[in-house]
């Protein structure tokens, strides 16, 4: 029984397992579709790789040719050179020269492939293991594929595509990267890839980049050198030497160790200290130079026809001054502040421009875009308007306390002085007295002259307007009173001298602009006498340099702005000090900081220019003359005669109620000791110069019976006093300065 139950057991135990193998119809199913499968996955396999034939056959033959590639440039490079040649400054891309395959040192080579592509001769433009591996880490790690490409991968990408992270454009890199691969050589492609690779700082190409960073060509690369050249593609702007020389020199010493792995350079070369190279001194170029070039190369829209060869920008700018304009700002301007300088040469040409204590902290350009209070700089143009309607320099004035339409002027001491010459307010920068000649000549007026000498933005024509509260921009102002250096001639600013192509053709000149006269001689002369005045003995002293000077301070109110405005041996220089949140600057005033990095300056740029005297003799016009100065004309003793009505009184005439001149009783002419006709009667000349008479006094409406006038210096020629050319101002109200009028025509004495 146990023997029987245990034989069934075993049976059933069998049969289980018998059911469980699959039918001979289940395994030829199976089999089946492993095999649909396989064959499947196979043709898949094959038409993927019959299509990327196809796609690389034809990318391969849509692609351009080697020399075309060489040629080609994907931006236009601009290289802007110094009035005396010197290359400041190179913009947009730089190719260098050209190296071919044998030229390139065959250590940047190696150091170009140990980093960027190992297995650059194994592969046909992608590298599968390198792919592989990057999956594989992105499994077992962060997730994310590391960067896979190829050297060829990266030069079709370069050439022919943008940088968008996307399966599209790695999908045509991997594509063009075969093709290419296909139609030109490993040796061609490596040859390609050095010449164009962007190596940051606008450097294209290992020679750009060794000339940029060493100063010599790529065919004297250094291993060191080699190896930070090659650091750079992974990340031009981090690594860059000229950015960070620390991190240029780690990472050059990641290369040199990848070298030394992959056996292409000895032990002893991988020993190399990338820190002992030289790099270029980059402070020739200074920072500040952008300042000119942002405000000079944006006109090149305008004065150039449209072209994208390399051109060459011959500038106004003095390298020299640069340097001295960019030192003098950085030493004077108060901490927390910002400072601009321009400097203008006597024919509008800036030789420095200076918009900020540093460039690459900001950018903004204070010299040509702020728009900033000048303060008392601005009365140049209310002194230029009373010295055109008839001041003269040593004219008395009145520093006193005054009122203007509700508005108080105050000084800056808050002191008034009373009296004292027109030279000594605007060299001490009387505000009253200002006040007093802006309301005396007219508010407009003022606006009128500062518009005629230059300046473009808003003017107000309120009373403070004289104070300065318009604001200007300080190459305005420094064109201004490089027009009174000018001899009161206008002046164009201008930095491009000409443009020139790579192939040396001058596309574009620089005319001299049409000069207008914008004042009368005398009023220029009269200008400069005060301008000298303020640094002589006013409040400009700090900015002078042991050669004759004239400039002007400003300071507005709260110290916010501080400026100096002068020139001296054809040089004008404009000086702004403040915050670019128009705060307050603890001290800032213009007789001060601004004055000093003007004077700082102007030593320099002056230093080779012979010494020049200023020209501030007054030509008056005849209808400013007083009387004493006017009777220097021609003889004394030339006159001719009017009557009360003006009417010219001709020898000879008779019938006429009084005797005419040189008519004696009965109508006979008086004679002289020679014998010759006098002029006119003795007694007529004594009645007429208050002498004694030989009669009784004639009796006239006018109280006299003729008026001597002189004559001309032609003997007998009439020289008319001319009317003033401008209209007598009104007189404030509130005893301002006192204008000498205009005299009147020269009169003989009236008979007594």
């Amino acid at each position: 029984m146990v023997e029987r139950g245990s034989r069934r057991k075993a049976a059933r135990k069998s049969g289980s397992r018998r059911k469980r193998r699959p039918e001979p119809k289940q395994r030829s199913a199976f089999a089946r579709w492993m095999r649909r499968i396989f064959f499947f996955g196979a043709f898949a396999a094959l038409m993927g790789v019959l299509f990327l034939g196809l796609a690389v056959l034809f990318a391969s033959r849509s692609l351009p040719g080697y020399y075309e590639l060489k040629a080609q440039q994907t931006g236009q490079t601009i290289v802007v050179r110094a009035r005396d040649g010197t290359q400041i400054v190179e913009l947009g891309p730089s190719y260098g020269e050209w190296l071919d395959a044998g030229e390139i040192p065959q250590v940047m080579k190696e150091a170009m492939i140990s980093v960027e592509d190992r297995r650059y001769y194994s592969h046909y433009g992608v590298d599968p293991i390198g792919l592989a591996r990057a999956v594989y880490v992105a499994a077992t790690g962060d997730g994310r594929v590391s960067a896979t490409s190829t050297i060829t991968q990266q030069l079709a990408r370069n050439v022919f595509l943008n940088s968008n992270r996307t399966m599209d454009r790695k999908m045509r890199e991997a594509v063009l990267a075969m093709a290419m691969e296909y139609k030109f050589s490993k040796e061609q492609i490596l040859e390609l890839y050095l010449n164009k690779v962007y190596f940051g700082g606008g450097a294209y190409g290992i020679d750009s980049a060794s000339r940029k960073f060493f100063s010599h060509p790529a065919t004297e690369l250094s291993v060191a050198e080699a190896a930070i050249i090659a650091g750079l593609v992974k990340a031009p702007s981090r690594y860059s030497p000229t950015a960070d020389v620390d991190a240029a020199v780690g990472r050059a010493q990641v290369v040199l160790r990848l070298m030394r792995e992959q056996g292409r350079i000895s032990a002893a070369d991988a020993n190399v200290d990338p820190s002992t190279v030289n790099l270029r001194d980059d402070a020739a170029g200074q920072n500040s130079v952008r300042y000119f070039t942002d405000w000079a190369l944006p006109q090149l829209d305008i004065l150039l026809p449209e072209t994208f060869e390399p051109i060459e920008v011959w500038t106004t700018l003095d390298v020299g001054m640069q340097r001295a304009a960019t030192a003098s700002i950085k030493a004077n301007t108060p901490g927390g502040a910002q400072g601009a300088m321009v400097a203008l040469d006597r024919d509008g040409a800036i030789r420095a421009l200076v918009g900020g204590t540093d460039y690459v902290e900001t950018n903004f350009n204070r010299a040509t875009k702020a728009m900033r209070q000048p303060g008392s700089s601005w009365k140049l143009f209310v002194y230029l308007a009373a010295l055109e309607a008839g001041y003269k320099p040593e004219d008395t004035v009145k520093d006193t306390q005054t009122t203007i339409e509700g508005w108080t002027p105050r000084n800056s001491g808050g002191g008034y002085s009373g009296e004292m010459s027109l030279r000594s307010a605007f060299a001490f920068s009387k505000n009253t007295v200002a006040a007093q000649l802006g309301n005396e000549v007219g508010f407009g007026t003022v606006a009128s002259m500062a518009r005629r000498f230059g300046i473009t933005s808003e003017i107000t024509t309120v009373p403070s307007m004289v104070l300065g509260s318009s604001e200007v921009r300080l190459l305005d102002m420094t064109r201004a009173f490089a027009a009174v250096s000018a001899g009161g001639r206008s002046v164009e600013p201008y930095g491009i001298v000409k443009v020139t192509t790579a192939s040396g053709d001058t596309i574009y000149t620089h005319k001299k602009a049409r000069q207008t006269k914008l004042v009368p001689d005398y009023v220029v002369a009269g200008i400069t006498d005060l301008l000298q005045a303020a640094v002589a003995t006013g409040t400009g002293k700090a900015a002078q340099i042991g050669r004759p000077v004239a400039g002007k301070t400003g300071t507005t109110s709260s110290n916010k702005d501080g400026y100096f405005v002068g020139f001296s041996s054809g040089i004008t220089t404009g000086v702004w000090m403040g915050r670019d949140d128009n705060k307050a600057v603890s001290g800032l005033q213009g007789g001060r900081a601004p004055a000093q990095a003007f004077a700082a300056f102007m030593r320099y740029a002056v230093k080779d220019r012979p010494v020049e005297q200023f020209n501030t003799e007054l030509d008056l016009p005849e209808w400013q003359l007083e009387p004493d100065d006017e009777v220097m004309f021609g003889d004394p003793s030339d006159y001719y005669y009017i009557d009360e009505q003006g009417n010219l009184i001709e020898p000879g005439g008779v019938g006429r109620a009084n005797r005419l001149p040189g008519e004696g009783e009965g109508g006979v002419r008086d004679t002289g000791e020679d014998g010759a006709p006098q002029a006119a009667s003795d007694d007529f000349l004594n009645r007429a110069t208050g002498g004694a008479t030989g009669g009784g006094t004639s009796q006239g409406s006018g109280g006299q019976s003729g008026q001597g006038v002189q004559s001309g210096q032609g003997g007998g020629a009439s020289r008319p006093q001319p009317a003033p050319t401008q209209p007598a101002p009104q007189q404030p109200a509130t005893g301002p300065a006192t204008r000498p009028a205009a005299p009147p025509q020269q009169q003989a004495p009236a008979p007594q």
